[in-house]
């Protein structure tokens, strides 16, 4: 081959090649184009996932923040009727301890039993009073649908009408809450 030869192939070699390389810079922009289209979609795509993906973890959190609460609260009732309870058993050992030294007795004195029974009835009373409970149904009392409970009715013209003629339960209540109705007898 002869110098020219050789100088035209390079310079057919350097033409390729510069056009090889202008053919990539004209694509690169295309794909940098594509690519950035691309980014940008994800860019919007991104914001609504990212929100959505924000309120899922926040709904999760409610959720189990919400199960705690329930857990929690359920717990603390518990323990409150529980401590209630102690409460309400605390103030009625006395009247057991009372009857328990009542039975343990083996006098056969009638009159210091009664006063026993009198003793412990009154503890019994006075603990029912502590925890605010109301005893309730005496004779002569007008009866109440809501309070009495009556399981007999007598035709004398001696009572006023619906008046408590005899009891034979009395009623209980602590506040407006009935505890047990009284059972009485009334007059018609």
């Amino acid at each position: 081959m002869s110098k020219k030869e050789t100088k035209t192939s390079q310079e057919e070699k350097e033409t390729k090649k510069a056009k090889a390389a202008e053919e990539a810079a004209e694509e690169q922009p295309a794909e940098a184009e594509a690519e950035e289209q691309e980014e940008a979609e994800k860019s919007e795509e991104n914001p609504l996932e990212k929100e959505l993906a924000d309120t899922k973890e926040q709904l999760l959190r409610l959720k189990a923040e919400y199960s705690n609460f329930r857990k929690r609260s359920e717990k603390e009732k518990q323990e409150t009727f529980n401590f209630a309870k102690a409460e309400t058993l605390k103030e009625l050992l006395p009247a057991i301890d009372n009857l328990e030294r009542a039975l343990a007795n083996e006098q056969q004195d009638f009159e210091g039993l009664k006063k026993g029974v009198e003793i412990t009835y009154n503890g019994f009373i006075n603990t029912f009073s502590k925890l605010g409970v109301e005893a309730y149904g005496d004779k002569g009392d007008i009866f109440d649908p809501n309070l009495h409970n009556a399981v007999m009715h007598v035709e004398d013209e001696n009572f006023k009408d619906g008046e408590i003629v005899d009891v034979f339960q009395r009623g209980y209540k602590i506040g407006d809450k009935i505890i047990r109705p009284a059972m009485v007898k009334s007059a018609n």
